[in-house]
């Protein structure tokens, strides 16, 4: 891939999340799937947690047989989610934390500390053509068990860059991630981020050239409620490339 090109996957949980505030069947995941990707999202991203807050299993089958780029899958690392990952074959699934009580994921996968469960994952979701990109903390420790255990790619939790409450914890964690992101490309894994991110923190993350794509979801719905959703990705797509090539 050329350094000045910068992928975005469209987070669409909460349209699917509105839709189950009411029980109703709108608004579809799917058709937001299909509007995201016209304005120009490289590739759709779906949560399917375990507790069904918002994708259920259904929207998980009818987006990956129906859109035209590519669906990355976020799940946990158990039994269950495996088995619908490689039924569904999504291109990519991002093996992600999960806690019943949180609002949203909260930091990063502990692969070296779950290893062998981590290297069974890959096994198994590798053997059935999918590509697996763990969600990790900006940490060297954690970016040598992705490699070791048999993955392509991983995604970096910006999380912690996105809250931080000052300009120099900001920096902080800006260069965390930037020595992250330089240190896996140098192993050979792609490196995506994630987390936190919307259109006042996105650029100086876009700027990193090692990072392939950025998966962004919440701020983008959110600004879609006041905009619509076409113009709410084409905005952050020309954030993301200014940031790139200037």
């Amino acid at each position: 891939m050329h350094k000045n090109s910068l992928f975005l996957g469209v987070n669409i949980d909460h349209v699917a999340t509105l839709r189950n505030a009411r029980g109703t069947d709108y608004p579809s995941p799917l058709d937001a799937a299909f509007i995201a990707e016209r304005a120009g999202a490289d590739g759709i991203t779906i949560h399917l947690r375990e507790d069904r807050r918002h994708i259920r299993d259904q929207d998980v089958y009818d987006i990956a047989s129906n859109i035209h780029t590519r669906l990355n899958l976020e799940l946990a690392v158990t039994d269950e989610m495996i088995d619908i990952a490689c039924r569904t074959k999504p291109a990519s699934c991002c093996l992600v934390p999960e806690k019943r009580e949180e609002l949203t994921t909260e930091g990063g996968l502990d692969v070296s500390g779950n290893f062998e469960r981590l290297r069974q994952a890959c096994l198994s979701l590798s053997s059935a053509g999918i590509l697996i990109s763990p969600f990790i903390d900006p940490d060297k420790e954690q970016i040598d068990a992705v490699k070791e255990a048999g993955a392509s790619m991983l995604e970096l939790h910006t999380g912690c860059y996105a809250d931080a409450k000052s300009l120099s914890e900001q920096e902080a964690e800006y260069n965390r991630i930037v020595t992250a992101a330089n240190y896996a490309d140098s192993l050979g894994l792609q490196v995506n981020a994630g987390h936190g991110l919307h259109y006042h923190n996105v650029e100086p993350i876009a700027k990193i050239p090692e990072i392939v794509e950025l998966n962004i979801g919440h701020s983008i719905i959110s600004r879609a409620l006041i905009t619509g959703l076409e113009l709410a990705v084409r905005d952050m797509k020309t954030l993301m490339h200014n940031a790139r090539v200037n």
